[in-house]
Order: structure tokens, then C-alpha cells, then sequence
């Protein structure tokens, strides 16, 4: 297991951020001691000093190995056709072992619920078998990856292993190795010096959490008198919109009350005018049938007049005729007996 690996150990503005803040807090009388305290917490800067803690934090790094390719076998056996080439011959072999294992141990937990009691101790006996066997194989296959360091390095990026419990359970591991190495390397002195550290920090903390409590307070209160004295405005503004509104609302009120008032009387009086000029209308419709009736009257009186006119002028021709030819025709027989006579 890779020990930069950034799920485990602290990151690096982690660190600065720690410093700072110690830097900030801490008093000359501290100060000396501030850059021990920082290397106990920095598990980077610890070194092993004796033999039986290499030995121990060998033993650690070993089985992190081990647990990271725990947890890159079952992807690896997934996928095996695709890693056969780089995993080779042997240890396809054994993954493949181990896969049928895996296969009849499932079967055969599968299978144990569904059968009754009475086969009880004989499926125990094949679990424990299974189990066994099972050990072995995981161990052989545990054997051939040690024997090659970079065949894990290499599965890694290609097993897509993401969040699985393996890896969560590797990388809490790699936490308690930090820990225990931290654990190893802490002298009495440094901590009592690391637990006074904490301890001023812990104090300051609560100090600052308390100062930036009563300022949260006074924001709040700052904040809310703010909110009140603009509600306080908004509602001043809103009242004399109100007012403002109810005036002008009284003002067109009279308005219109009084157009109203005009509009009924000029209404009134259209009416009346309207009776009078149906009844004008009515009497000038009688009047004009009146003189139509008159004027035909009229034309006929003139017609019988012209008639009568050109009827007479005819009967005094008629009549100046028959004068003349009655003063003309005496003449006419006394002239005749005359030229007898002679």
C-alpha cells in the first residue's frame, strides 16, 4: 500500500492550516515546543528509533500490502480474461481455483438454508472443509503476488476498485497504522507536551467559539433591529400609500358623482327632446301629407282649369265660326235672286 496515499495521511494544506493556527495562538512560553508538537502530528516527519518498532510497523505495512490485494482479487477474478496476460500462467491458475471455490462455498450457503435440520453437522463439516481449502488458496494467491511487488501497482488502475468496503476497511487500516506509529515514536515528554497542546488549542477554540457566538449574537440582534426598522418604514410607506389612495379614491368619487349627476340631467333632457321631436316629426309628417294631399289638389284643380279653358277657347272658335257663317250666308242667297231678277 502506497504511503502518500491522500485517503489516509493528512493532506498538505491540512498541515499548513494546522500551523497557522498554532503560529496565531500559541505564546512565547510555548513556542519551543510548537515545532515537536507539529512533528507528532504529522506522521511524515516520524522515524522509527529502535528495532522493535521498525519490526511492528514492518509488520503493519505487510499486511496493508496484503489487505490492498485482498481487495484487488475479487475485481481481478471478475475480469480475469482481461488481466490473463499480465497476471500469467500460475496465477491465472490459482485465481481460477479460487473463483471455484468461492462458487461452491455460495452454493453451499445457499443451499444450507433450504435444507432441513437433519443434514446439519455434515454441512458444517463440508463449510469448515471449504473454509479451509479456501484459506489456502487466498494465501497462495496472496504468495504469488508478494513474489512480484509491481503486479498490484499494475491491477490497480485497471480493476476500477472505487469505494468498496475492501478498500474502506484498507484505508481505515492505513489510518491505525498512523496511529500506532505515532503511538510508538511519542515519548512521555511529547505527550504531555502534545496533550497540553491540544489542550490550549481546545481552550482557545472554545475561546473563539464563544467570541464568535456573542458576535453572532450581535449580528442577529443588529439584524433584526435593521429588519424591524424597515419593516417599521414599509409599513409608514404603506400607510401613507394607503392614504394617498383613499384620497384620490374620495376625490374621483365626487368626480365622477357629479358627471353622473350631469349625465342624468343632459339624459333627462335628450329624452324630452326626443319626445318633442317625435311629436314635431309626427306633426310635420301631417302637415307634409297635408300639402301633398293639397298640391294634388291643386294640380288637378289646374288640369280641370287648363281643360276647361281650352274646352271654352274650342266652343267660342266653334261658336265665332258659326256666327260668321251665319252673317255670311243671308248675303250670299240675296245676291243670287238679284242676278234672277235682271
Amino acid at each position: 500500500m502506497a504511503t502518500g496515499d491522500p485517503d489516509v495521511f493528512p493532506s498538505q494544506d491540512v498541515k499548513q492550516s494546522t500551523k497557522a493556527l498554532v503560529k496565531g495562538m500559541a505564546s512565547p512560553k510555548k513556542a519551543k515546543i510548537t515545532f515537536d508538537v507539529m512533528k507528532m502530528l504529522d506522521p511524515h516527519q516520524l522515524k522509527p528509533d529502535s528495532m522493535e518498532t521498525e519490526r511492528i510497523m514492518n509488520a503493519l505495512d505487510e499486511t496493508a500490502a496484503k489487505l490492498e490485494m485482498s481487495s484487488l482479487i475479487p475485481h481481478v477474478i471478475d475480469s480475469l480474461d482481461r488481466f490473463a496476460d499480465t497476471l500469467g500462467p500460475e496465477i491465472t491458475k490459482n485465481l481460477l481455483e479460487l473463483q471455484k471455490l468461492s462458487m461452491e462455498m455460495e452454493c453451499l450457503l445457499a443451499s444450507s438454508g433450504e435444507e432441513t435440520t437433519t443434514r446439519t453437522e455434515e454441512q458444517q463439516n463440508r463449510l469448515c472443509f471449504l473454509e479451509q481449502r479456501l484459506k489456502c488458496s487466498v494465501r497462495n494467491v496472496l504468495r504469488l503476488f508478494l513474489a512480484n511487488p509491481s503486479l498490484p501497482q499494475a491491477l490497480k488502475p485497471k480493476a476500477e476498485v472505487g469505494d468498496s468496503p475492501a478498500e474502506v476497511f484498507v484505508r481505515a487500516f492505513g489510518v491505525f497504522r498512523n496511529l500506532m506509529l505515532e503511538r510508538l515514536l511519542t515519548s512521555p515528554v511529547e505527550e504531555e507536551g502534545k496533550t497540553q497542546f491540544v489542550e490550549d488549542i481546545s481552550l482557545q477554540i472554545k475561546k473563539h467559539t464563544e467570541a464568535i457566538t456573542a458576535l453572532q449574537a450581535k449580528l442577529a440582534a443588529a439584524i433584526q433591529t435593521r429588519e424591524d426598522e424597515r419593516k417599521r418604514r414599509l409599513e409608514m410607506e404603506i400607510w401613507n400609500w394607503v392614504q394617498k389612495y383613499d384620497t384620490d379614491m374620495a376625490e374621483k368619487q365626487a368626480e365622477y358623482e357629479e358627471v353622473d349627476a350631469a349625465y342624468a340631467e343632459e339624459k333627462a333632457q335628450l329624452s324630452l327632446l326626443t319626445e318633442k321631436h317625435a311629436l314635431l316629426l309626427q306633426e310635420y309628417t301631417q302637415i307634409e301629407e297635408e300639402r301633398r294631399m293639397l298640391r294634388e289638389k291643386e294640380e288637378e284643380a289646374l288640369k280641370e282649369l287648363i281643360t276647361k279653358n281650352r274646352a271654352a277657347a274650342r266652343i267660342q272658335a266653334l261658336w265665332k265660326g258659326y256666327l260668321v257663317r251665319c252673317l255670311y250666308k243671308p248675303k250670299k242667297k240675296k245676291g243670287k235672286g238679284r242676278k234672277g231678277k235682271k
